[in-house]
């Protein structure tokens, strides 16, 4: 991904309705469809946007999810049916730009706002729910097609066909794709004193991929990543 890279915001979605759903919060506003007109977007999100479990979802480094409509189309077809814009849970279904490998720390002009690349999406047992998808969790994460949060730096309005303009590109080039798979463990170092606006939850993940790959070099079975 380079400086000038663009694509378009080909929807953009709120929650629709809360959903039921096992566990300890028993809901989730993961049904989020597209909504018409221009919508701000601040520091939490969008607005008619919300989520239901905020341990794990939501605030500024998860405040928007854009979701490529390339990768959407993929699943699609592998799943032989149309997954509309908001399948995701998204916010923004975007086209022309790979999201699931946007460098973290990357800014990007999106209408009237600017973006910032914060991380990738983890699957859980919630999204799984969603979908009725046999085992989606497993096959969401093998893809690594995750998309990529981002964090509102200025706030301002979205829209439907507005264009979206990488504007700035860390030269680190450590993706949201390599914080989710813990492949590369050296580029993720890098990344650790590289890039100063990390989430703790990102300092989190990538410890746990140092702690498994450690584990695996020693012998012992490496511990499953946490889903939530």
């Amino acid at each position: 991904m380079r400086v000038g890279d663009t694509g378009r915001i080909l929807a953009v979605c709120a929650v629709h309705a809360e959903v039921p759903v096992p566990g300890r919060v028993g809901r989730t506003a993961i049904d989020k469809r597209p909504v018409a007109g221009r919508v701000r977007a601040g520091r939490l999100g969008l607005d008619g946007d919300h989520v239901c479990n905020t341990e794990h979802h939501g605030g500024v480094h998860q405040a928007v999810y854009g979701y490529a409509e390339e990768d959407a189309r993929t699943w699609g077809a592998e799943l032989g049916r149309e997954l509309p814009a908001g399948w995701f849970g998204e916010n923004l279904r975007i086209t022309g730009l790979p999201l699931s490998d946007a460098v973290v720390g990357a800014r990007c002009a999106v209408g009237e706002a600017l973006f910032e690349v914060s991380a990738p999406r983890v699957p859980c047992a919630t999204f799984g729910h969603w979908t009725s998808e046999p085992q989606w969790v497993r096959r969401f994460t093998l893809r690594g097609d995750t998309g990529c949060y981002f964090r509102v730096l200025a706030e301002g309005t979205v829209a439907a066909g507005d264009r979206v303009e990488f504007v700035h590109v860390p030269e680190h080039g450590v993706t949201v794709r390599d914080v989710f798979t813990g492949s590369d463990p050296d580029r993720l170092a890098l990344l650790r004193t590289a890039e100063p606006t990390l989430s703790d939850d990102i300092h989190a993940q990538i410890a746990r991929h140092t702690k498994r790959r450690g584990a695996a070099r020693g012998g012992a079975a490496a511990e499953p990543e946490p889903i939530g």
